[in-house]
């Protein structure tokens, strides 16, 4: 079992920036590819960033290519998620994933482990 805790989220203008962390526990951390994912009020939960288990392959979502950044410190078992130049339409709960197959398979396949999520509102 994996377990996964987000922190980081909260309320920031138009422009900003906020940084993600997922805290990950259970299994070996550099054993199984993370990500993020992003779910908006009346959406569907859609891939937001995932990187692979020792951080060499990443991949994002169009939406957020340019804007967002995620990386890993497997010393410390945490996910990042670097989210810079918000938009109003970035506002949604951010999930931490974590799953066994590969990086670009969680891009379209459902992760098997999940955080609580955490929200990220963006103001106009």
């Amino acid at each position: 079992q994996v377990q996964l805790v987000e922190s980081g989220g909260g309320l920031v203008q138009a422009g900003g920036s906020l940084r993600l962390s997922c805290a990950a526990s259970g299994r070996a951390f550099g054993t199984y590819a993370t990500g993020w994912f992003r779910q908006a009020p009346g959406k569907e939960r859609e891939f937001v960033a995932t990187i692979s288990e020792i951080g060499r392959s990443t991949y994002y979502a169009d939406s957020v290519k340019g804007r967002f950044a995620i990386s890993r410190d497997n010393a410390k078992n945490t996910v990042y998620l670097q989210m810079n130049s918000l938009k109003p339409e970035d506002t949604a709960v951010y999930y931490c994933a974590a799953d066994y197959r590969s990086a670009r398979t969680m891009t379209t396949m459902t992760p098997t482990y999940w955080g609580q999520g955490t929200q990220v509102t963006v103001s106009s």
